[in-house]
């Protein structure tokens, strides 16, 4: 009789981004699979895309008391139903609501991927509310995955004894090769460009690249600033004074979410990735395959990615000198950024190829299934 597996998310962006051909191949292999997020098109594209069935069960990305204890009703009701062999969830509210009734109605095996941790740069009562949902979510877990060794370092260091297993070398996606590779003849005339890719947000460290751009730009004109993502202004919008430099400033070009962000490292000579926190940033790798070096910040993935000075540079997080100064040498030495390029993508072809990163995972659902 075929294993049936539960692969859960708080929303369906999360499953789709994801899980994106996996969970087919989980299908194919002979698993049965089911999607399970909030109920939104994202699950319905997943649903259609996958060959899976979906359940919507609503979940708050934030804590909301009243409501999450009605999503803990629904979704043990669910899992009563469904008699999974696993329920395998990921991001936070999912992992705690889905954890807790995965217990509670015996599933016999239950896995939590912690992509990135919240707790260490928060402050305070949110600080500790979060540090004590985590450690719900490992309790009801059988197993936890950390996406990389800093958040297996941090977990260990603050959550849970329980014995913890990064997968590979990290990163719970890998990476196309064939589909995130330059194209031909992508060279033109253009000022040097550095990009960034993800949510402008302060934590993002939007407030200091677009600061330290800025100051650059005044000393080398032929310079320009790429920014790929959108705008979230009811969660920790950037500085009113950032976003008023983005919208004047005409080297600046904000140009939203894009689909397809490949053309964009096309055009550029260097990711820059200042966050304040991560998981396992695969906006970093998708530079990477792209031939780019990065600028990133000394935090949990980012410094598992990239080796100072071997495929890219890597600065203290919040500090906007650092951040110029390493924007300033990548504007400045031609050849070792180039160096950087080439050995990029080769350094994310051995670690983070799709394939392997999917093997990895499927012969550890054997494992622990068996």
């Amino acid at each position: 009789m075929a294993k049936k597996i539960v692969r859960a998310a708080t929303i369906g962006l999360s499953l789709n981004v994801f899980c994106q051909g996996l969970l087919k191949e989980l299908k194919e292999e002979g698993y049965e699979v089911v999607a399970l997020s909030s109920p939104d098109a994202d699950l319905e594209e997943v649903g259609e895309r996958e060959g899976v069935r979906t359940v919507g069960v609503a979940m708050e990305r934030r804590m909301s008391p009243l409501k999450d204890l009605v999503s803990l009703v629904k979704l043990v009701s669910v899992l009563k139903k469904e008699r999974p062999d696993m329920v395998h969830s990921m991001t936070p509210k999912a992992g705690l609501l889905c954890m807790m009734a995965a217990k509670m109605v015996n599933v016999p095996v239950r896995v939590h991927t912690f992509t990135g941790l919240v707790w260490p740069t928060a402050t305070g009562l949110t600080r500790q509310v979060l540090i004590l949902t985590d450690k719900l979510t490992c309790a009801c877990a059988t197993h936890v995955i950390p996406e990389g060794e800093g958040v297996k370092q941090d977990l260990q260091r603050c959550i849970t004894r329980k014995p913890l297993k990064v997968l590979g070398y990290g990163n719970v996606k890998g990476i196309d090769l064939e589909y995130w590779k330059r194209s031909l003849n992508t060279e033109k005339s253009r000022p040097f460009t550095f990009v960034f890719v993800g949510r402008l947000v302060r934590e993002k460290g939007i407030n200091e690249l677009v600061s330290a751009f800025v100051r650059l730009n005044k000393e080398h004109v032929d310079t320009r600033l790429l920014l790929v993502g959108p705008y979230e202004e009811n969660i920790d919008p950037v500085l009113p004074e950032t976003k008023r430099l983005i919208e004047e400033c005409g080297v600046i070009e904000a140009v939203g979410s894009q689909k397809d962000v490949r053309p964009f490292y096309e055009q550029s000579d260097v990711l820059v990735f200042p966050s304040y926190r991560e998981g396992f940033p695969n906006v970093v790798i998708e530079a990477g395959a792209m031939d780019l070096p990065s600028i990133v910040t000394d935090i949990n993935g980012a410094r598992e990615i990239i080796v100072n000075q071997e495929n890219g540079v890597i600065v203290p997080p919040r500090d906007e000198a650092a951040l110029y100064e390493a924007m300033e040498w990548m504007l400045n030495h031609s050849e070792q950024r180039q160096g950087m390029g080439k050995k990029s993508r080769k350094m994310v072809a051995d670690r983070y190829e799709q394939g392997f990163v999917r093997q990895c995972l499927k012969n550890y659902y054997k494992e622990i299934l068996a």
